[in-house]
């Protein structure tokens, strides 16, 4: 009931299209900029080919930031994020993070899904192909961007449970806590660095969790 709920409202968030030809990436425009492609195959040998083009920043002067969907080249439609376009034999659902691409995937009327396919000259695109081209290279970037996360977050975690712990209703309760880790803020700072770094490599790669959400 509440995914039906979530999906009815993110509907009434879409809005028409104005024709305008779809723009290739530059690349410049690599850290703002996703796309994202999913052809379908028609019985009659057609192929209809949608498009979804995500700018991480807004493009109306609203300050939130839109999905802009193409089919066949042509702006079609556009909403608000996140955002569910609904297209022939089911929808594309699309999300964002504080660090890139959460989600963006094809969900058929049946259920079944499908990630759609990062346009070869995307950050998400040079991500993937990494991934084929050199796997064993890939999955050590994604074992550094958890461990990265894990320790960054961590080690924060048992920083700041030192001063929440000392306020009076806290500590008649639990008592007062002293952090084992001591860390010089310049390490700290590294860190954050760092967690933003992981999150964001994961994000090219379409993985979120709340691990990712705990390291904004």
């Amino acid at each position: 009931m509440i995914d039906d709920w979530r999906q009815r409202r993110m509907a009434k968030r879409v809005r028409p299209g104005n024709g305008r030809a779809l723009n290739p990436i530059r690349w410049w425009q690599l850290p703002f900029r996703a796309l994202f492609h999913l052809p379908l195959p028609h019985r009659d040998g057609r192929r209809t080919v949608y498009a979804v083009d995500i700018p991480y920043r807004s493009d109306t002067g609203s300050g939130k930031a839109r999905a802009h969907l193409y089919l066949d080249g042509r702006h079609y439609a556009e909403s608000k994020l996140p955002a569910a376009f609904t297209v022939e034999g089911g929808t594309i659902q699309v999300a964002i993070s504080a660090f890139g691409i959460k989600r963006c995937h094809y969900v058929t009327a049946a259920g079944d899904e499908q990630q759609l396919i990062a346009d070869p000259r995307s950050a998400e695109g040079r991500r993937a192909r990494l991934e084929r081209g050199h796997p064993a290279l890939s999955r050590l970037l994604g074992l550094l961007s958890v461990l990265l996360l894990v320790i960054g977050v961590g080690l924060n975690l048992l920083q700041l449970a030192e001063p929440v712990s000392q306020l009076p209703a806290i500590a008649e309760r639990t008592g007062r806590f002293e952090s084992p880790v001591q860390l010089p803020i310049w390490l700290n700072f590294a860190l954050a660095v760092g967690a933003v770094l992981a999150s964001t490599e994961r994000a090219f790669r379409l993985r979120y969790s709340l691990l990712d959400h705990a390291g904004k």
